[in-house]
């Protein structure tokens, strides 16, 4: 099985198709305070180490905007669970002491989890190069059922009226009590897109369905959530690969 450390570091990038299933993993870091500068020199110096050493893997790094602290989050996606079992990346194992002497000095915290992607409630046009960061809204829910068939109608609603959805849904494969059980991962070229004003998704909704039906499922999902929250992630391009 990989090291954890390649886990965190060497991920591929997301560059085809969302209309199948896959396993994204998702690493998060927590840098203590007073060291984000060395951090980063820290992630300069293994991708500089790595592409000396002819590695193949990409990996895309993201920033967290809100919230306490600098935490970073380092995803990526695997076809299977077998992709597991594989051996670590022979470029990545020449540079494992610039990890543990450059980056782990750094960190305080490190989380990792695994989701998988639900094409069907989706967009389906591909993750976009061009991407600059992403607003992630999480979900803990208390009534599956009741949950996916709210997440389905809106997203069918969406789907209809604009011909692609808006975002990329998740659901957690397991993970500590606190991690969310489903996300949507919707992506933004930049800033300036999040000025761009666009019906919300209960407007598109009540356009086709009415308010009453669009009151229904509203008071539908929120019996079905125990706790949302989100936050906007920022692509650091020169520290990805």
């Amino acid at each position: 099985m990989k090291k954890l450390v390649f886990l965190l570091l060497c991920l591929p990038l997301f560059v085809i198709s969302q209309n199948e299933s896959f396993l994204l993993t998702l690493s998060e870091v927590t840098v203590k305070p007073g060291h984000d500068a060395q951090f980063i020199e820290g992630l300069k110096s293994y991708k500089a180490c790595y592409l000396e050493n002819d590695g193949e893997e990409k990996w895309n790094t993201w920033k967290r905007l809100q919230g306490e602290g600098n935490v970073y989050t380092f995803t990526g996606r695997m076809a299977n669970w077998a992709e597991m079992d594989k051996d670590d990346d022979p470029s990545g194992n020449a540079c494992q002491k610039v990890v543990l002497d450059e980056i782990m000095p750094h960190v305080k915290s490190f989380h990792f989890n695994i989701a998988r992607s639900m094409p069907d409630v989706s967009r389906t046009a591909p993750f976009s190069p061009d991407t600059g960061l992403v607003w992630v809204y999480n979900v803990k829910t208390k009534n599956y059922s009741s949950f996916m068939e709210c997440v389905k109608a809106i997203s069918s609603a969406i789907k209809k009226a604009e011909g692609d959805g808006r975002g990329y849904w998740y659901s957690l494969m397991g993970g500590a009590p606190y991690v969310a059980d489903y996300f949507i991962s919707i992506p933004f070229k930049n800033f300036a897109e999040l000025d761009v004003k666009v019906d919300s998704v209960w407007k598109v909704y009540e356009k086709e369905h009415g308010k009453e039906k669009t009151d229904a499922l509203r008071e539908k999902f929120r019996k079905a959530v125990s706790k949302d929250w989100s936050f906007i992630y920022m692509l650091k391009k020169e520290l990805s690969n």
